[in-house]
């Protein structure tokens, strides 16, 4: 995966509907080579599916988690890429600390967040996790 594999995926993170032609005029460069450069992200499995994002208040009923990710050595970047397939993470903070990364799930019931935690523990090169389930906000004001 190179720089415009990565921008791609970056701008499909932001709307997963922008057409070829538009990923192609953004990123100038031709439809041919958006269009090829997808096939090839969709078979490698970079690219999972599309989804749609929702206000996460107007679906009450699903779950937000969040799970601190520790990497070993320099693989950061690696699994960083290998997390944004992963379209029940909603958000990705790279942090300092204890942990290297910090992941925002967003799921409809414990049974999909085990599924996603499962696969998440499985990566090559994350040493360590913790989950935290959402219970309330509070407000401060």
């Amino acid at each position: 995966m190179d720089d415009l594999d990565r921008k791609i995926l970056a701008l499909l993170r932001a709307d997963a509907r922008l057409s070829v032609a538009t990923l192609a005029k953004k990123l100038d460069v031709s439809r041919g080579t958006i269009s090829n450069r997808i096939t090839k992200l969709e078979r490698d499995g970079v690219i999972l599916g599309y989804s749609v994002r929702v206000r996460p208040d107007s679906q009450p009923e699903r779950i937000v988690a969040w799970i601190s990710i520790a990497v070993e050595g320099h693989e950061t970047p690696r699994i960083i890429q290998l997390l944004t397939g992963e379209t029940a993470i909603v958000a990705l903070h790279d942090t300092n600390g204890r942990w290297d990364l910090l992941a925002e799930l967003s799921v409809s019931d414990l049974n999909e967040l085990g599924d996603v935690l499962g696969r998440i523990r499985l990566i090559k090169g994350i040493s360590a996790t913790e989950t935290s389930i959402h219970l309330n906000t509070l407000k401060l004001n």
